[in-house]
């Protein structure tokens, strides 16, 4: 019998669901766009068995990766494991083999060296495949009509790197997919690897670098010339793993930097520009884009770390008031001779984290961001179904150009999760579409699908799709048009 930890991770909206369903024709309230054509996918940690150090973190759970399929003003659900080399193990044994997140040393002995992915972070369909992602693995590739796994993909032998990212970026121009793999050459290496993916999916470039420390790096942004990397100190060793501790720590002591890094072949280390800043703490990012010789970087910055479960290498304890993130502009020059960042501008007061553009103006200059916002100003009765455990109870909408931000309250025993923004056509003006996001009904234990028109989000949802099952918490999702799909 599967006994499950009381902890946070696993108890309440957090409570494994385990549930692989194929449900037609949900039931909603308002109205589903009949020209909305095209299927959500997002991804949630899901573990299959109880963990096999008798707790863990919840960002260590097995990939399950829902679909809303939108056709004919209606929506359709299907839900599969992703079934990684660890699921596939575990589930022929009928227990947990694999240890602590990011840990081998505390596996069992017979899946020493197999891959750890839970693929549990991003569902991206590319090239005609659903990607899998989790960043300390090469990505798991499944079929996106009927969500089966096909496996890991390492692009013929021509991937030589260890990991791929779980924040791909696609280049408007070129439609291309861009990723970095971090640990590229093991575990708390600091190899890094810059890639890019054609649009029929082979790998066309590999360059290697070094970055100035190991850390967490999962996610980045580009712009039409270059990958721009920040390098926080969500640090981790091998001495760490050693010792049982967390992958990660977050070290107060240690500087920020940004790397620019040329997209082309041939990349040298001495190519690359590193900027250098005072200690903050990153991880999403919004958008980057060039402006001259100046290179524009969007991200929800905080004072500290934001991750209670990878704590401060120093002993402090978790700050929450320091973990609050706000949308910030870093701005570097290429064409200047020192190190250090031109400037750092908090681009609103309105706390938030999870952020997300219309896509199709990826690396370039944009004018609307979607994020989970964080307001402790309104009534709040329940808390849970956030990521970090942090409150995530309204969707907010930033005009970068006319600085209008517009605010949608999710209520006091709700909470949200992560935004994706949805075209109205290929060629549609930016913002012009929707919003999809998941709404945890905490009271309720349960989940609804909410659908509201992109630049209007203020007067509520178009559409709530009732979901009958119970939805964890989840990472990051995306949109693919029924075409890009087979469905």
């Amino acid at each position: 019998m599967a006994h499950f930890p009381t902890t946070a991770s696993f108890t309440g909206m957090n409570m494994p669901s385990r549930i692989e369903a194929d449900i037609a024709d949900l039931v909603h309230e308002g109205t589903i766009p009949q020209e909305l054509d095209g299927a959500f996918f997002r991804v949630q940690p899901d573990p299959q068995f109880p963990p096999r150090l008798g707790d863990d973190i919840a960002f260590n759970g097995d990939g399950m990766i829902a679909r809303f399929h939108f056709h004919d003003g209606r929506c359709d659900f299907r839900q599969r494991w992703a079934r990684t080399d660890k699921w596939k193990l575990e589930n022929a044994a009928g227990k947990a083999l694999f240890g602590a997140y990011r840990n081998p040393l505390t596996d069992d002995p017979s899946v020493k060296g197999r891959y750890r992915s839970t693929a549990n972070t991003n569902a991206f369909v590319f090239a005609g495949k659903l990607w899998a992602m989790k960043e300390d693995s090469p990505s798991l590739v499944m079929d996106p009509a009927t969500m089966e796994t096909y496996g890991f993909e390492r692009f013929g032998g021509r991937m030589t790197g260890e990991t791929f990212t779980a924040h791909p970026k696609i280049d408007p121009r070129t439609g291309n997919m861009v990723a970095i793999g971090y640990a590229a050459s093991g575990l708390c290496t600091d190899d890094v690897t810059y890639m890019e993916v054609s649009p029929s999916g082979e790998l066309i470039r590999e360059e290697w670098f070094k970055v100035p420390y190991y850390c967490m790096m999962h996610d980045f942004g580009i712009t039409e010339d270059y990958l721009v990397l920040h390098i926080v100190p969500s640090v981790g060793s091998w001495d760490r793993l050693e010792q049982g501790l967390p992958h990660f720590g977050f070290d107060t002591t240690m500087p920020v930097h940004l790397g620019v890094i040329p997209r082309r072949d041939g990349l040298r280390q001495e190519d690359i520009r590193w900027f250098k800043r005072g200690n903050c703490f990153a991880s999403h990012v919004m958008n980057a884009f060039q402006d001259g010789s100046k290179i524009h970087f969007d991200t929800p910055e905080s004072k500290n770390n934001m991750f209670p479960f990878f704590p401060d290498v120093h002993g402090a304890p978790f700050n929450g008031l320091e973990a609050m993130s706000y949308l910030t502009r870093w701005t570097v020059d290429l064409a200047s001779n020192g190190d250090e960042f031109e400037s750092v501008k908090r681009l609103t007061a309105t706390a938030g984290e999870f952020p997300r553009i219309d896509d199709r103006y990826a690396g370039l200059p944009y004018r609307y961001g979607w994020m989970l916002e964080m307001d402790h100003g309104r009534l709040v009765e329940l808390r849970g179904g956030s990521a970090g455990g942090l409150l995530m109870n309204c969707l907010c909408l930033i005009d970068h150009q006319t600085g209008r931000e517009q605010h949608w309250w999710c209520g006091p025993v709700s909470s949200l999760q992560e935004p994706c923004f949805i075209p109205r056509s290929p060629d549609a003006p930016e913002g012009d579409g929707w919003i999809v996001q998941v709404c945890n009904r905490l009271e309720e234990h349960r989940s609804d699908l909410l659908l509201f028109d992109a630049l209007d989000i203020e007067k509520g949802p178009i559409a709530t799709i009732m979901v009958p099952i119970r939805l964890r918490f989840g990472l990051h999702g995306n949109f693919a048009p029924a075409d890009a799909i087979g469905l």
